[in-house]
């Protein structure tokens, strides 16, 4: 089967695509959007007049500017392709895709969602947990060499409904080093949000049992993920806590300055929903513990119902 993914460049976004697009086809073709697509890009104007790759069988998107663009790629295909959004999308676009598939945080906003709707749990993404296993033993004898208990923090960066003040930072900061004096090895993974301010103050923080990605050279996630036995999460992230979810082992998420408004409201109940209801992650309140949990797969379970849908129609 061949797939297309159709979203903008951002990673939250394309690892989303690509997270349950490979499900079906190891190499999706991906369409990296730039802007929206004007509605006078249509026939002769349109950009994709000319499909220069095969043409898809599936298409998965996401993000508020895909719409346009996958149904000016469907119209130029021979056959129609299956249509998979990876968001909300307004009415019009929604009557035209096969599935759409929200967040539960989403989901809970709208009032009467059609029957091409389904609830996911946090963020589709690309890793597994038999991927992360098989990584596991060279991760942790390359970070970890002197072995003992590992923990991994990912950190995000400002948003609409988290700032990091000086407080917040000072406060991460010890928490880390509390890890080190603990006798963990503690694994630091800024992401591509990190602001630079915020990833040196991370930066001054390493020592023989911290090690901090510094941003340069290949990027060592999926490692620092592989090797932990827990985890502490920044609260700015919908996907950083879904994928460390996938391994089955303690996520905490680190509270964060709030930002008053919508966004705000949204992420806080999307881990309150993790935590309270689905016993996914735990807020981090000083220490580290076991628990005991049921790892999802969202990609896995999303293409599922994929294939189920598509099935009458191959």
């Amino acid at each position: 089967m061949r797939a297309w993914t159709v979203c903008d460049p951002k990673a939250g976004t394309l690892t989303q695509s690509l997270g349950v697009a490979r499900q079906f086809d190891p190499e999706p073709h991906r369409v990296l959007l730039k802007d929206w697509l004007p509605k006078w890009r249509r026939g002769l104007f349109s950009p994709y007049r000319r499909l220069s790759e095969p043409e898809p069988d599936l298409i998965v998107s996401c993000g508020s500017i895909a719409p346009r663009h996958v149904f000016a790629i469907a119209e130029r295909c021979r056959k129609r392709p299956f249509l998979v959004h990876l968001q909300p999308a307004d009415d019009a676009a929604s009557m035209r895709y096969d599935l759409i598939f929200a967040g539960r945080h989403d989901m809970r906003s709208i009032d009467d969602p059609p029957p091409n709707y389904h609830a996911m749990l946090g963020a589709p993404h690309q890793l597994s947990a038999e991927a992360l296993e098989a990584l596991r033993p060279a991760a942790r004898a390359r970070w970890a060499p002197k072995g003992g208990p590992v923990v991994t923090v990912l950190v995000g960066g400002p948003t609409r409904a988290y700032a990091y003040d000086e407080a917040t930072i000072a406060g991460l900061i010890a928490a880390i080093r509390g890890f080190a004096a603990e006798g963990r090895t503690v694994l630091v993974s800024p992401s591509r949000r990190t602001p630079p301010s915020l990833r040196d103050w991370l930066l001054g923080a390493r020592g023989e049992t911290i090690v901090v990605w510094d941003q340069t050279g290949d990027n060592p996630y999926k490692d620092f993920v592989a090797a932990a036995d827990a985890f502490l999460i920044t609260k700015d992230s919908v996907t950083m806590p879904s994928e460390a979810a996938t391994t089955g082992r303690p996520v905490f998420v680190f509270d964060l300055a709030k930002r008053q408004g919508d966004k705000l409201d949204e992420f806080e109940w999307f881990h309150r929903d993790l935590s309270e209801t689905l016993g996914l992650t735990r807020p981090y309140e000083g220490r580290l513990y076991d628990y005991a949990y049921e790892a999802p797969d969202e990609s896995r379970r999303i293409s599922g119902i994929i294939w189920r849908e598509m099935a009458p129609r191959i």
